[in-house]
């Protein structure tokens, strides 16, 4: 609740100043307060005046947010406690993020300055602790097309980037584009589907799939990736950036090694790992090489990756949309659900649902001017 003029409150002062005043302490300061008051009240108007609906009321559900306008001169001392930064982004071709809702809402958690990744599509300000008001605030976000993140402001620019292929380096699922064309593409689509959002076994959903590809020419394969693999936005420049930076790169997927080959030299990783399709007389036989690489095989490629570079799974940034790229996505240091499905998640702590794969480096603190 907004104090009365005059109460003695204490407020905390600026980081470099962290002595606790009165307002009855600065007496002399009691006129400059009562004309930034009457500013702020005026900002307040215009910030209430902006949030509109598209199609002109006021979204009240953000009010909230704006009432806490008037508070920015009283944010929290932040000296010497462990920081959180908070991420704003949406989908950089069609950019919607306005500096009225990231100042409202650095107001309202009492953060510190808006930083600018890259105009109208990215920022970020930190913050002591997580606010008990975050799922009800990214909900919030999500309808304005606005991903909201918390994330640990130490150690943000990851050494090893390790990402799924299918639906998230690719905008397509493999098996599906084969399936599709052998002429089962509807019915390996949904156990795809249902695999991907953990309703069924993945090894045993992916070994009946493959196993309706049986006959299916290899030629295919050369089809599937010309005419109906398109690359995820922002990857070329998430690899490119990563690498410039020193980061080494692992494409990791419960795909074939047929497409993450292709993928992983298309974009520049280092290495990849995926399953295997097995061959026939110039067919595929319906049989997958085992052992078939899922959740825990991932998980294994992040512990393996670590190792040989004397790093930790802390130096990690992880990006996948399955449930089977839950086990890596949580044992990493940042973990990001891309375009994910339900249950991924309910249960990831980094989601991004309208940014592009460059949402990664806005997530490191990169600003779009670094991007290679």
């Amino acid at each position: 609740m907004r104090p009365a003029l005059g109460q003695d409150v204490l407020i905390p002062r600026y980081a470099d100043t962290p002595r606790m005043t009165t307002r009855k302490e600065s007496k002399n300061r009691h006129n400059k307060y009562y004309f930034r008051q009457k500013i702020h009240e005026k900002k307040q108007t215009d910030l209430n005046a902006s949030f509109q609906t598209p199609g002109g009321a006021r979204n009240s559900n953000l009010g909230w947010l704006v009432n806490f306008g008037h508070w920015r001169y009283a944010r929290p001392q932040m000296k010497g406690l462990s920081m959180l930064t908070v991420t704003l982004l949406c989908n950089p071709k069609t950019p919607v993020l306005e500096p009225a809702l990231a100042d409202a809402l650095r107001n309202a958690w009492g953060g510190g300055d808006v930083i600018w990744l890259a105009d109208g599509a990215a920022c970020e300000f930190q913050i002591n602790h997580r606010p008990d008001t975050f799922e009800n605030t990214w909900a919030e976000m999500q309808n304005m097309q606005v991903d909201l993140n918390v994330l640990p402001s130490e150690n943000r620019k990851k050494k090893i980037l390790l990402a799924d292929m299918d639906s998230t380096m690719i905008q397509q699922e493999c098996i599906d584009e084969l399936a599709a064309q052998a002429g089962v593409g509807a019915k390996v689509a949904n156990i795809t589907a249902r695999a991907m959002n953990g309703e069924l076994d993945f090894e045993a959903a992916l070994r009946e799939r493959v196993g309706l590809l049986s006959g299916l020419s290899v030629d295919v394969i050369d089809t599937v990736w010309s005419d109906r693999i398109t690359m995820m936005p922002g990857g070329k420049t998430l690899l490119a950036t990563m690498k410039a930076n020193g980061a080494y790169a692992a494409l990791v997927s419960g795909g074939f090694t047929e497409f993450t080959s292709r993928v992983a030299e298309k974009l520049g990783f280092d290495e990849n790992r995926a399953n295997t399709l097995l061959k026939s007389g110039g067919t595929l036989s319906g049989q997958v090489g085992m052992p078939i690489l899922g959740q825990d095989a991932k998980v294994e490629a992040l512990q393996d990756v670590t190792q040989m570079l004397g790093l930790s799974p802390k130096d990690v940034i992880a990006v996948g949309d399955g449930a089977n790229d839950l086990g890596m996505l949580t044992l990493a240091g940042t973990g990001v659900a891309l375009h994910a499905k339900p249950s991924v998640q309910e249960k990831a702590d980094i989601r991004i649902n309208h940014g592009d794969l460059t949402a990664l480096l806005f997530l490191q603190g990169y600003a779009a001017s670094e991007f290679e």
